[in-house]
């Protein structure tokens, strides 16, 4: 190749090694056709070869809704705001199971995309992004559900107080909850880089965190002494504005909220970061 040739050419996309703890979101955005092609794949494969396939995002809530009313609504007898049992279990189920959804399967990002990062390059959170947005479509299928059987319920007779700021509250919930549960994954795929054995305490984890948020109990029986402790949990506001923006149940003070919302946003920043700096060395020690 001729002297001319070499100054006169040029390229469309140059990969420079990154710094450890440098973030390019606009790079995540031109890749936006591999995250729809991974949303994709995790879409059509989760319950594939399975008996019921799809309708396990039917069944499942329904089943978990069914036991919380008979183990706490019926056995232990707790207070659900004067909404009905199921309605109420069933609404913070949904919730949580994309906050779980998006915290379970992003803490193996690199254990579980080994093969396919070891050969080719592209910026590495377009998978997490991907999981959210599968995870969402879950959500509004199992959301269609509640508002059918909140439908039925009412129209046999059941208290149900329509709320229907749930129109325009319900995506930014779904971002809320998006962006803690990517940057709790993130933080926890981050470490196990170095310490696998917390890719077999995650679940675990996740149940305990399920316990202390208010889903098969609400916030108002709640002693004021111990309310701090949900303060601390960012999963308070989403699963408890939800009912709020649907079912008219109690709504949470703003100091909730608010420091609910910033321990969110400290998650994600906290995740990116961690993400980023283990990405530079993941494939030699995964």
């Amino acid at each position: 190749m001729s002297s001319d040739s070499k100054q006169t050419e040029t390229w469309d996309i140059v990969i420079t090694p990154a710094k450890a703890t440098k973030v390019d979101i606009g790079l995540i955005w031109r890749y936006r056709e591999l995250a729809w092609m991974f949303f994709k794949r995790d879409f059509s494969t989760f319950y594939k070869q399975t008996v019921l396939g799809p309708i396990w995002y039917i069944v499942q809530p329904l089943m978990t809704a069914l036991t919380y009313y008979v183990v706490f609504g019926k056995i232990a007898n707790l207070s659900t705001d004067n909404l009905p049992p199921f309605v109420f279990y069933m609404s913070g189920t949904i919730m949580w199971n994309y906050f779980s959804a998006c915290l379970v399967n992003n803490s193996e990002t690199f254990s579980k995309n080994a093969t396919l990062f070891g050969k080719v390059y592209f910026p590495r959170l377009v998978v997490p992004v991907a999981v959210a947005l599968s995870g969402i479509v879950a959500f509004l299928i199992q959301f269609c559900l509640l508002l059918t059987v909140a439908l039925i319920l009412w129209l046999g007779g059941a208290a149900i107080n329509w709320n229907f700021y749930f129109v325009f509250l319900t995506p930014f919930l779904l971002i809320y909850v998006a962006i803690l549960g990517v940057g709790a994954g993130l933080i926890v795929s981050a470490l196990t880089v170095r310490y696998r054995d917390l890719a077999y305490v995650v679940g675990f984890m996740a149940q305990l965190w399920m316990y202390a948020t208010p889903i098969v109990y609400p916030f108002s029986q709640i002693p004021e002494k111990y309310q701090w402790i949900y303060y601390l949990n960012p999963m308070t506001t989403p699963i408890q504005s939800f009912r709020w923006a649907l079912l008219s149940s109690p709504p949470l003070p703003w100091s909730l909220v608010v420091t609910n919302t910033l321990i969110a946003l400290g998650l994600m920043l906290c995740g990116v970061l961690f993400f980023a700096r283990a990405e530079a060395n993941a494939m030699d020690t995964v």
